[in-house]
């Protein structure tokens, strides 16, 4: 009975947010026999030459549609686009069964091929911030600016007995619950104290989605990267964010990351790992002037 009850209610809680992706379909591109999910707003600026494209690039436990408040604010003035990564929603998996960074950037790369962008504002959540640097790193002519929120470091520079432990781990736990059961058990760690119950339900939402094959590969992209090492090498603008409650990633640990990378670094009060659903003001303001700082610096 309280299971029951508690799944109803995180369904009606979640509702509002399933509502607004009603404005944003799901769309797949289709090149070579590779699929690409994502989710896109602002289309028609597009051809306005003014405003840069924004790219979000979600979490190991998320998808495309947990920008939603994202897409929504602030399709309002340029073109923004949330993929699912490979593996996730529509989205093909990565060939490789324990991949590399540099694989999810090559499919990034072909993704804004397809789309004809040539050149973007990337904005990396916890993994998604591992590919979003590996992508930098090859095409530093295709940015103009990287954004990280709350980063994952991965654990590349690890012992190998560290590395086996943490994917074994995590691996392990996949199997036992599945994705429901991982959302059920997870999902409230990515939040802060303060969230409300909707942003609970949407986090839970978006886990319960992941599919396990592009989950668990992801589990071995978080054992073998290294973002420190990536972020050393580019010489672009990037930013670095996290939330004071940030408990997976915690601020010291972005902190670190910034420093790698000789870049300012940003602490959002009152907010969680998935700061940018509980707190979507501000995440949506941070995001914003990082773009209009970004297209300043290239008007020089």
């Amino acid at each position: 009975m309280n299971t029951l009850a508690t799944s109803t209610s995180t369904a009606d809680s979640a509702a509002p947010f399933e509502a607004r992706l009603v404005r944003f379909p799901a769309q797949v591109t289709q090149t070579g026999g590779v699929r690409v999910g994502y989710r896109e707003a602002g289309q028609s600026h597009a051809l306005c030459g003014e405003a840069l494209p924004l790219v979000l690039l979600h979490g190991i436990g998320s998808g495309a549609a947990s920008w939603i408040q994202q897409l929504d604010t602030l399709g309002g003035t340029r073109r923004v686009l949330a993929w699912d990564a490979p593996g996730y929603g529509d989205s093909t998996p990565v060939a490789a069964a324990s991949p590399v960074a540099a694989d999810y950037a090559a499919r990034l790369a072909g993704w804004l091929d397809t789309l004809g962008i040539a050149r973007c504002v990337l904005v990396g959540h916890s993994l998604g911030a591992i590919m979003a640097g590996a992508f930098a790193v090859a095409n530093p002519q295709r940015l103009a600016g990287l954004l990280l929120i709350s980063p994952a470091g991965g654990y590349g520079a690890s012992s190998e007995a560290l590395r086996a432990q943490k994917r074994d781990t995590r691996l392990a736990m996949l199997a036992e619950l599945g994705p429901a059961g991982l959302a059920a058990e997870r999902s409230a760690n990515m939040l802060s104290p303060h969230a409300a119950d909707a942003a609970r339900a949407w986090v839970r939402w978006n886990m319960a989605r992941v599919l396990p094959h592009g989950y668990a590969q992801a589990t071995h992209l978080l054992a073998n990267a290294d973002l420190a090492a990536d972020l050393a090498t580019f010489r672009g603008k990037v930013g670095v964010a996290a939330g004071a409650d940030d408990t997976i990633t915690p601020p010291a640990a972005c902190e670190r990351l910034a420093a790698a990378a000789h870049a300012p670094f940003e602490i959002v009060p009152g907010a969680g790992h998935a700061g940018y659903i509980e707190a979507p003001a501000a995440y949506s303001a941070l995001i914003d002037a990082f773009c209009r700082a970004a297209e300043e610096q290239r008007s020089f």
